[in-house]
């Protein structure tokens, strides 16, 4: 007995370690929280506030913040408050937010811009010299203000009234002010109830006072909740009733700022929120935290303001659910997950435990497995339903057990009948016996996995039950053909015969780490970094991306429910619906703040979808009807031009031309998806750019009108209704029609004054030339008769009458022959001003042989020319030369008793000029013209240099002359002839 006895003690210590005692569950909503690290300028938060548009505003003791659901805009005093202590936030109906300031001056923010005493003079008149408690804008557009102090004003926009209390123990102090459903202002302390009468707040006798300004809340049929010392209070106008009793710890505990509605309270205090519902149940929110505020937005979350930041409860349908250790969990990290028959959620352990949450009862059962050397952390679970097993895998052993009746008796462990060390990636369970593991050395079959739960690693048959090569998943499909993949790719064990899908496809090369069966038969592949490829009857026919919409192209899990595939990263949860291919994709943006990062298994069930992450199991209700989400609303919230910020109040703006910078801020309000893209233009018919920035710089702008859009979308939404911009950037004065009108007259009458002048000084030149010409052909007849000098005349005739006196007629004939050909060949030159070097030289040697048959020896000349230059092209001026040999034979040679000689040189100096020397070894020019006083002076010279000169001024290159003595004697004249 005793032996019986001692071993069933044994075995039940062994129950007790193996399974743990169930724990009752409750679960708990996740509550997004926003602090300094998300961009609040403080967590010491005082009031929130949603304003028509949408936005969410924060008042703290460090300024004021404006939430769109991604970014925090935050403004200060060096924005324009004039305090960063602001109390209260509240907006008017004209879309001013007010901003209660401790300091007691008032301030508002009105399209992008603060307005506050020091630049609205209106702001000056609201002085009171005391803190603003509340605000309230009554019917006709009066804004009532109580103060902390004995007044109360009200305001009209011009100017301020105040009042106060004559009586010390009722007074207007913390008053809350309101307007009843008959236009009549109410206002109540925590003293007294006043009503507003001809112009003067009268006493009400009320027994049913809040305990502050803060516990009242008026609703949009204008009746007022508020707490009074019993609890939640009904009141319109003078009749106030009960509606709940609040316990009077949680009235005592500081309450602040209420929620209420026809179904419950809302009550925020020192230790959290409250959720009191009319029968009295009572849920508390953020236990011990000091919450000052509790508000509901137009979306249904609910938004607590603490000193520790912000919260946000999200709508019903989109709120997350947690069940970790203090729900009773052995451990915050779920490795795995899955759903038994039974409705039981088992759930694989990152400390090799199994636990079984019942969702009914919200129980967790732990099993605790021994081994924890094999068995350190649970990260595959699969249920084979048709004999009510649960199989669970480590990365170094597999088991089972029982899934209806878990006891010790039903545990067993995989074994390698050479204890052989087996590293598991994966497994998969056929509907009969099979079992595929999926090890670092290959793939292996086990055929029976109910009677024989073993393998050896040292009887593998090759292409039978195993296949070589480190492998990553294996998939049994409804078929019960053998899918897997390994370092290869993708291939398929059909009956015997393998498949190698990977050696056709490309994409099948690349890692997979799940496969999955869809309805209709195709496979769904998760890849590792090239999204989800979708492959049917042999062939790729679908290739899924985040082009397509997924949040990441690494997929670590899929899982198929229903027209639904699931698919899971470490960047959040992606659905897709498969139903007739369309693949449309269906993000949940919401949850993946919690989600992303510590995605470990899923399990979808019909309306549930459950997450194994390391803060524990996620869950939350997410509907199989993909419904399209409503594009979010998008507002330009300042236009700053030049850095300066424009009152976006008017409906378009004209820039001057210096204002060409303009930067536009602009957000999408959505407290669900993060994930926001935007997309602007500036033109109507322009093409739209994406971006993912909130802020578009825009410098150097051309002149002109623009009219600037922008519009968003989240991941599953359509693109919304554009926000819009018009403006027009002016041109700059001489980028205006009259400048450009004004510069066309100013050239056209400088071109024409230009034209005219042009014209006048051609005709001046013209007519210059002319006279030039005239001047030279006088010159020319002038030369001519130079050339025929009396003297030489003369000469010629008495040497004919001496020919013919002394009967020597040859002689005579000869000379009057060369004679009568010189004044034929003069009277040809006079009527040309250019002639040929042939015409010169035949010229220059009728006239020095003439003078040579008057002075015989004493006179020898030479006319060299070079052979190279063409006499026919080669133009010099008419009449140049000759003055020159004449001056050299008359006052050179002649005064010399002996004679002399006259060389003529004609040769090419260069491209440009012609070269023409004539030289004489008379008796010098510098001599000859020493010994003159006042004689014979050569007429013709003094022509040819002032034809020289005139020649010069009317072409383009000059004719030039050097005239030198060559030492003692003799004489060198050079005339440089431009060629033509």
């Amino acid at each position: 007995m005793r032996a019986r006895a001692c071993l069933r003690l044994f075995f039940a210590v062994l129950a007790l370690l193996l399974f743990a005692n169930a724990k009752a569950v409750a679960q708990t909503a996740y509550l997004p929280h926003y602090t300094t690290k998300n961009g609040l300028p403080s967590n010491n938060c005082y009031y929130t506030l949603q304003d028509r548009k949408g936005y969410i505003w924060i008042a703290t003791d460090a300024g004021v913040s404006r939430f769109d659901g991604t970014m925090f805009e935050n403004f200060s005093v060096d924005d324009g408050l004039p305090d960063n202590q602001v109390l209260q936030l509240r907006e008017d109906k004209k879309g001013r937010i007010w901003f209660l300031s401790l300091n007691g001056q008032l301030s508002y923010f009105y399209n992008g811009k603060i307005y506050n005493p020091d630049n609205d003079k209106q702001l000056k008149k609201l002085n009171f010299n005391a803190v603003v408690v509340s605000f309230f804008e009554d019917s006709k557009g009066r804004i009532w203000f109580g103060t902390n102090k004995n007044i109360i004003g009200v305001w009209d926009g011009e100017s301020l009234l105040k009042y106060s209390s004559p009586t010390m123990d009722k007074q207007f102090a913390n008053a809350f002010i309101y307007e009843d459903l008959h236009g009549n202002i109410w206002a109540y302390s925590t003293t007294a109830s006043f009503l507003y009468i001809r112009n003067n707040f009268v006493r009400i006798e009320d027994d049913f006072l809040p305990l502050s300004y803060k516990t009242l809340a008026l609703t949009k049929d204008k009746l007022v909740y508020f707490l009074n010392k019993d609890g939640l209070n009904i009141k319109s106008g003078a009749m106030s009733r009960p509606v709940l009793h609040v316990a009077p710890e949680l009235l005592g505990n500081s309450p602040g700022y209420i929620y209420a509605n026809d179904d419950e309270l809302w009550l925020s205090n020192n230790s959290g929120v409250y959720v009191i519902d009319y029968d009295g149940n009572t849920k508390q929110l953020l236990k011990n935290v000091d919450v000052n505020q509790v508000i509901r937005d137009n979306n249904q979350n609910m938004w607590f303001t603490t000193k520790n930041g912000i919260y946000r409860l999200p709508a019903a349908k989109e709120r997350l659910y947690i069940v970790n250790k203090d729900q009773g969990l052995s451990t915050e990290v779920v490795k795995s997950v899955t759903k038994d028959e039974n409705g039981k959620l088992w759930l694989g352990m990152g400390t090799g435990d199994l636990n079984i949450l019942n969702i009914k009862s919200k129980s967790v059962q732990q099993i605790n497995i021994a081994d924890k050397r094999k068995y350190n952390t649970i990260k595959q679970l699969l249920i084979d339903k048709k004999n009510h097993t649960l199989y669970f895998a480590s990365d170094y052993g597999l088991g089972s057990i029982s899934a209806t009746n878990p006891q010790q008796k039903s545990l067993r462990f995989l074994k390698e009948t050479n204890n052989s060390v087996f590293v598991v990636k994966n497994f998969s369970i056929d509907t009969s016996a099979k079992l595929a593991l999926a090890l670092s050395s290959g793939v292996v079959i086990i055929n029976d996995r109910i009677n024989k739960f073993e393998f050896s690693s040292l009887n593998y048959k090759e292409q039978q039950d195993y296949f070589k090569d480190r492998s990553y998943r294996v998939f049994y499909d409804s078929k019960q053909d053998l899918w897997f993949s390994n370092i290869s790719g993708l291939s398929e064990f059909n009956r015997g015969v393998l498949n190698k899908y990977y050696e056709h496809a490309p994409l099948l090369t690349k890692r997979i780490n799940d496969i999955k069966e869809l309805a209709n038969g195709a496979l769904a592949m998760a890849t590792d970094g090239y999204g989800i490829v979708i492959f049917q009857n042999g062939k790729v026919i679908r290739h899924i991306t985040q082009k397509d919409g997924l949040n990441n192209n690494i997929i670590n899990r899929l899982f198929v429910k229903d027209n639904y595939l699931w698919a899971i990263s470490n960047t959040g949860i992606t659905r897709i619906s498969t139903a007739q291919n369309s693949f449309s994709i269906n993000s949940f943006d919401y949850a993946n703040d919690l989600l992303s990062d510590d995605l470990n298994d899923l399990y979808i069930d019909t309306d549930t979808a459950y997450f194994a992450t390391n803060n524990g199991l996620v869950y939350f209700a997410h509907g199989q009807r993909a419904t399209q989400t409503k594009a979010p609303k998008i507002y330009i919230s300042s236009v700053l031009n030049n850095r300066e910020v424009l009152d976006l109040s008017s409906a378009s703006f004209v820039l001057k031309p210096d204002e060409r910078n303009i930067t536009f801020n602009y957000s999408a309000i959505d407290f669900k998806n993060r994930k926001i893209l935007y997309r602007y233009r500036l033109k109507p018919d322009a093409p739209w750019s994406e971006t993912k920035n909130r802020r578009l710089e825009l410098s150097s702008l051309e002149p002109g009108t623009y009219n600037f859009e922008v519009s968003a979308k989240s991941q599953d939404s359509p693109w919304s209704e554009p926000a819009k911009f018009n403006f027009v950037l002016e041109k700059h004065f001489w980028q205006t029609w009259w400048f450009f009108a004004l510069l066309l007259a100013i050239g056209g009458y400088i071109l024409y004054a230009i034209t005219v002048s042009i014209t006048k000084r051609q005709k001046n030149k013209e007519q210059e030339q002319l006279l030039l010409k005239n001047k030279i052909l006088m010159l020319e007849q002038q030369a001519l008769q130079a050339m025929m000098n009396p003297h030489f005349v003369f000469n010629v005739m008495n040497s004919i009458q001496h020919y013919i006196n002394t009967k020597n007629t040859s002689s005579a004939n000869k000379v009057l022959t060369g004679f009568a050909r010189l004044i034929r060949k003069n009277l040809e030159i006079c009527t040309k001003s250019y002639i040929n070097l042939e015409e010169e030289t035949e010229y220059l040697n009728l006239y020095l042989s003439l003078e040579k048959n008057r002075f015989g020896d004493k006179l020898i000349y030479s006319i060299q020319v070079d052979q190279q230059l063409d006499k026919e092209e080669t133009l010099i001026p008419s009449m140049l030369l000759q003055p020159y040999i004449e001056n050299a034979i008359w006052h050179g040679i002649m005064p010399k008793e002996e004679g002399g000689e006259v060389n003529i040189q004609i040769n090419q100096q260069d491209d440009d000029y012609l070269r023409i020397q004539i030289i004489d070894n008379g008796v010098g020019i510098n001599n000859s013209l020493g010994q003159k006083k006042g004689g014979h002076q050569s007429k013709g010279m003094s022509l040819t240099k002032e034809r020289i000169n005139l020649l010069n001024k009317i072409e383009a290159k000059p004719i030039q002359l050097y005239i030198e003595q060559l030492g003692e004697s003799g004489t060198s004249i050079t005339i440089l002839v431009p060629l033509q």
